[in-house]
């Protein structure tokens, strides 16, 4: 009975110490420390050696300006044996909140001084100056420790202390031997750092990242800086340099990869870099040992010379493709071959029926479930352009059924909706847009909402759907490269619809097409109209955003364009566009990109 009673009676010790516990640190949480204090007594009383009350305590006295009794506690618990020197830094800090620097600073020298008898307690006094933002003695702390024992490294700390400091140089330099000693990695530096990188060249951070990695580089010869250098080179849009750090990273990795290089590649094309790009992908066609490889610079060349090639260049174009046929042949290693010269087929030279054979012959290869699904989407796509929407339905309809969750087989969906949109079947296509509003493929669900809007807003209007149908018989010339055919048939919808809900709709689409067409004040009087009379609709920030980058890249008015930029950043926090908007608009206003 005598053993049961002592369980009993501490059991309901432990259980009155967790609830005091729970109320310091609620009452400590919701700023009320007149009542926290009261627990926090109690707990220190019966724990002196739990430094979370200890400084739960004193926290709470320094929060009620109580530094005398803050001081009298502290003094008491230094006056017992073998004290932390974590106490010595509270009793200083406890002066430097009462403006006594001095002091603060006598007792923060003989916390120092213990990392000469210890160089392990470098850490815990380095994190305890961190906390208090006495940033000059942690850093202190921590070098101390390093220099007393070689063993220890506090490098990522300093550079942390370095980066809040300002002291860029210095954190620059304590990364990077983080990185040399192996105990990090790349990507972890590039997080660190990311935020103090621009993606201006002649930016003060970028300079002296930039010497420091060079002199690492001369000192010790490590294809990590040239990885560094190469992703230091790309954020400040320096393809051609980068690519020369690629070209050696590339010689001196085993099996000689070019990976890095068609990235750096695909890049350069996204920027609009196309000098560039063409550069590097002729580069890949010399040096690549693999058909795959090379077969995929070979179609990266030839969709470049297809953006920018007349009508009169497609015969030659067309021989590349057929010459790279021969050369490949008709195999299962060469699908993204087959679908590009199919889709030149088609929707270049409007010859839609080979295009579609061809694409028919490649599905009796032996395929997987994915590479079947790639091939059927692009068969699906030309069937919908030689208008045989029924047919293009079942191939949808069955990469949809075998990959359910998949991207293909969502985006196979959406594909079955704009048929139907484009056949004039309405109520199918909103039945699979609404299950495409929750994709993973963040574009594949706007582009769900933005088609499931249309035909919703549209319908309840007009219950003839009249000009909904035109929109769709507009979108569907637009999907055939009938660009002038589709914008006067959006300009019908705009002369004999005004006021109506497709009007904005209208806007837009037409002056996307007048964008492809290089009529940019055409464009810009559409945009505008939409950001004037439909301000407060759904493609307000599509207007917006097109507008921006218009008078950036065509129109050369960076003012305008941030102006645009800023209407997304502060009105559309939920737009599609807002990670891009709120970039250009912090570059335009000079901020650090990183």
């Amino acid at each position: 009975m005598r053993t049961l009673g002592y369980i009993l009676v501490f059991l309901w010790s432990f259980a009155t110490l967790a609830q005091e516990d729970l109320l310091a640190k609620q009452y400590f949480e919701d700023g009320d420390f007149e009542k926290a204090v009261v627990f926090y007594e109690k707990l220190a009383k019966k724990n002196p050696r739990r430094t979370d009350y200890v400084q739960g305590l004193v926290s709470c006295y320094q929060q009620l300006q109580r530094y005398g009794e803050a001081d009298a506690f502290l003094s008491e618990l230094l006056q017992q044996p073998r004290p932390h020197p974590n106490l010595y830094i509270e009793k200083g800090y406890n002066f430097t909140l009462q403006d006594l620097p001095e002091k603060a600073n006598a007792y923060y020298d003989q916390a120092l001084q213990f990392i000469e008898v210890n160089p392990n307690y470098g850490y815990a006094l380095g994190y305890q100056f961190q906390k208090y933002s006495i940033l000059d003695k942690a850093v202190l702390a921590y070098g101390k420790a390093m220099e007393l024992n070689p063993s220890l490294d506090y490098n990522y700390q300093l550079a942390r202390i370095y980066g809040e400091q300002g002291h860029v140089d210095q954190m620059f330099r304590a990364y990077l031997e983080l990185l040399a000693s192996g105990k990090t990695s790349i990507s972890n530096i590039l997080r660190s750092i990311d935020e103090f990188i621009s993606s201006d060249p002649a930016d003060d951070n970028n300079l002296v990242f930039k010497t420091v990695l060079l002199e690492k580089a001369q000192k010790e010869p490590n294809i990590i800086w040239n990885e560094l250098l190469s992703w230091l080179f790309i954020q400040q849009e320096q393809y051609n340099s980068a690519f020369r750090q690629e070209k050696a990273i590339a010689k001196r990795m085993e099996g000689n990869s070019l990976q890095r290089i068609e990235n750096l590649g695909d890049m350069a094309l996204e920027s609009g870099n196309k000098s560039v790009a063409i550069t590097i992908f002729e580069y890949i066609t010399d040096e690549a040992d693999d058909d795959i490889t090379l077969l995929n610079a070979e179609l990266k060349l030839l969709d470049i010379a297809l953006m920018d090639a007349k009508k009169s260049q497609w015969e030659g174009i067309q021989k590349e493709y057929e010459s790279l046929v021969e050369a490949y042949g008709y195999n299962s290693q060469a699908l993204q071959l087959q679908v590009a010269y199919a889709n030149f087929l088609a929707f270049r030279m409007n010859d839609a029926a080979p295009a579609a054979q061809m694409l028919k012959n490649s599905l009796e290869l032996p395929l997987n479930n994915r590479s079947m699904a790639y091939i059927k989407l692009a068969l699906g796509d030309i069937l919908v352009y030689d208008r045989k929407f029924n047919e293009a339905l079942i191939y949808f309809s069955q990469i949809q059924q075998k990959l359910k969750n998949d991207v293909l087989g969502q985006n196979a969906r959406y594909k079955v909706a704009q048929t139907s949109f484009y056949k004039g079947d309405f109520d199918w296509a909103l039945t699979q847009l609404k299950v495409l509003r929750g994709s993973t493929s963040q574009l594949i669900a706007n582009d769900a909402m933005q088609l499931s809007l249309l035909i919703s807003d549209n319908s309840l209007e007009d219950s003839t759907q009249t000009a909904l149908k035109k929109y769709a018989r507009a979108d569907f010339l637009a999907y055939q490269n009938k660009t002038e055919a589709a914008i006067t048939a959006l300009e019908d919808i705009l002369q004999q619809h005004k006021g109506e809900s497709i009007e904005d709709e209208a806007l837009l689409k037409q002056a996307q097409l007048l964008e492809s067409e290089e009529r940019f004040e055409d464009a810009r009087f559409n945009y505008q109209k939409i950001v004037e009379f439909h301000g407060n609709g759904i493609l307000a920030d599509d207007a917006h955003f097109a507008l921006a980058n218009l008078y950036q890249n065509n129109f050369e008015e960076p003012e305008k364009a941030k102006y645009h930029f800023e209407r997304i950043v502060f009105n559309y926090q939920d737009s599609y566009y807002f990670p891009q908007a709120t970039k250009a608009f912090r570059k335009l206003r000079g901020d650090a990109i990183n």
